[in-house]
């Protein structure tokens, strides 16, 4: 009985061995980190989710090893969204429609669907910057691995004033809005706005996300509708407790009331002056310019001239034509730069579409894909596992065909990507075993 328990026993330990025996990837042009210098063929080697080394060559995996062939291909780390709303990426009237008819449960499955578009896409860590809480039950399920998808840094719902940007009852008749319960996200006054930031950590918040101008999407114009009390006490409440903060701006008064009260980030950015400028640089504030938003806008209005209501529409004119100019001046001002698309007003699995529209208004390739790596690791605080390739790292590991160095639109056909050490799109890949 005790040979038979015992012969069990080895059995088992070899099954164990052989289920964690490491992957070797060969990468015919490594870009390591983005910035530094590129790589030529290099072995990279994966034992569970993470990079165990980065060896010079293409090393030969010893016998009954998987090998990766990416030896004609451009190997670079995951890429980074710093603004996404995976929920949903119906605008317009539709998006209204589906927020009186869609049940959270359905949401939270349409998250997932979304996110494993923007997965297989190449961006292996997303930050979803407010939605109804379907986003956070999908981030928890990842992480339990229940189900598979990109790492999401979760802002829970985004907080605005009665009546702003995040007000979800904006559009609905006084019937409606009399039978629906009050949001939670919205805060009036210091001690309102204190307490709805604890409801968003409570939640389970990663990060905290408000509005201090109006939006487009919303009709509820772009100037400031804040103030200044309340836009300080949310960013003091979420640095008490260890919060990064993200603040939808627009227009410059918004802005500059963001920056005054310590945001971290701000997004879309619209309209910046010079004295906004040297404030980000001197603070060492982000910007995530969010210009993918043009698209969606495009693509739903030549779908249909009369997707979004009149107030609307005017406000999204404004935005197709002023797009892209802030990042013109933020680039040679030295303001620093992370990507973020807003997917969601654009379509999911498209991000990559930014790196085009980001080069077009004045940044270099390398510039570009570095915001999606090293600059957006840092701005999420996941500079520890993501946004290189070295060991130690999570094996966040994506490859394209040609040169994105050259041409940043190579990024829109990732043709491999590995999550935490999972092959998620293999394309051309050679796999041996």
């Amino acid at each position: 009985m005790r040979i038979k328990v015992a012969v069990v026993i080895a059995l088992l330990v070899l099954a164990g061995n052989a289920a964690a025996a490491p992957t070797y990837i060969h990468a015919g042009r490594l870009i390591a980190v983005p910035g530094q210098d590129v790589r030529g063929p290099t072995t990279i080697i994966v034992d569970g989710e993470r990079i165990i080394a980065v060896r010079d060559g293409l090393v030969p995996p010893p016998t009954g090893v998987t090998l990766v062939d990416l030896s004609n291909k451009t190997v670079l780390p995951g890429l980074i969204d710093s603004h996404v709303h995976l929920a949903s990426d119906r605008g317009g009237e539709a998006g209204l429609l589906s927020f009186v008819r869609d049940e959270p449960q359905l949401n939270a499955l349409e998250a997932q669907m979304n996110g494993m578009k923007t997965l297989r896409a190449g961006f292996t860590t997303v930050r979803n910057l407010g939605d109804n809480g379907a986003t956070l039950a999908l981030r928890d399920a990842i992480k339990r691995g229940w189900v598979n998808g990109p790492r999401i840094i979760d802002a829970a719902s985004s907080i605005s004033t009665t009546g702003g940007h995040m007000d979800g009852r904006g559009g609905l008749n006084d019937d409606l809005v009399a039978h629906l319960p009050a949001p939670e996200n919205l805060c009036d006054g210091v001690d309102a706005c204190r307490k709805v930031v604890r409801r968003q950590i409570d939640r389970g918040a990663d990060v905290i996300k408000f509005a201090t101008t109006g939006g487009v999407n919303s009709g509820t114009g772009l100037a400031m509708r804040m103030n200044e009390d309340e836009a300080r006490a949310l960013v003091d409440t979420a640095h008490a407790y260890g919060r990064k903060v993200a603040v939808h701006a627009h227009g410059a008064d918004g802005i500059k009331l963001a920056l005054r009260a310590g945001a971290d980030s701000i997004e879309h950015g619209t309209v910046m002056d010079n004295e906004i400028l040297r404030t980000m640089k001197k603070q060492g504030t982000y910007y995530v310019p969010t210009l993918s938003t043009v698209n969606g806008y495009l693509e739903r209005l030549a779908a249909n001239p009369e997707a979004y209501a009149p107030e609307v529409r005017k406000q999204i004119d404004w935005r197709i034509d002023i797009t892209g100019q802030s990042l013109a001046k933020a680039v040679p001002a030295g303001v620093r730069i992370a990507f973020g698309t807003d997917a969601g007003v654009s379509k999911h699995g498209r991000n990559a579409d930014e790196f085009e529209l980001m080069v077009k208004h004045g940044m270099t390739p390398v510039e570009a894909i570095k915001a999606a790596t090293v600059n957006a690791a840092d701005l999420l605080g996941v500079s520890a596992e993501v946004g290189t390739i070295a060991a130690g790292k999570s094996a966040d590991i994506i490859a394209v065909a040609g040169d994105p160095l050259s041409d940043v639109r190579a990024l829109k056909a990732v043709e491999f990507v590995m999550a935490r050490g999972v092959i998620v799109k293999s394309g051309s890949a050679g796999i041996h075993r």
